[in-house]
């Protein structure tokens, strides 16, 4: 069973309509052919995720989004994936979508590397991107109007 679930941390920050959510995501771990037991969605302020990133990465700089991965690949994947809500309004402004866009890529995005995905250089931002683009399409109707 794949369970998805959502929290939030240090901000107001509700998800909305989290069964579609849990839905589109559901479908997106069908598709990467991964199993997922749990996978946490923390959504936070900036200085909460900056403090995760000083203590266990030992970043000192924002970001939008930390995947702790419990699992591995083939195993049923078990995550926290922290998200700044901060940062992807910021990052809505700047790339000109609405929040809850950016939200859904970042969600969408954690995801990838969970299934194995890297970002680091030129090609595989290239992929990760072009994958983050035919989730969100794949998102419900009524999911993309929130």
């Amino acid at each position: 069973m794949k369970t998805f679930n959502f929290f939030s941390e240090d901000t107001p920050f509700v998800l909305k309509k989290k069964r579609l959510c849990k839905e589109w995501l559901d479908r997106a771990a069908k598709e990467e052919k991964v199993t997922v037991s749990a996978i946490n969605y923390i959504f936070c302020s900036d200085e909460y995720l900056l403090q995760i990133n000083r203590q266990y990465l030992n970043h000192d700089y924002l970001t939008d989004v930390i995947t702790f991965p419990y699992s591995e690949k083939p195993a049923a994947l078990e995550s926290d994936i922290f998200i700044s809500v901060d940062r992807c309004r910021e990052n809505a402004k700047t790339y000109d979508v609405r929040a809850e866009e950016e939200i859904h890529r970042v969600m969408i995005h954690g995801f990838l590397h969970l299934c194995g995905y890297d970002d680091k250089t030129p090609e595989e931002k290239k992929l990760m991107s072009q994958k983050e683009d035919y989730y969100l399409s794949l998102r419900p109707a009524k999911l993309k109007e929130v």
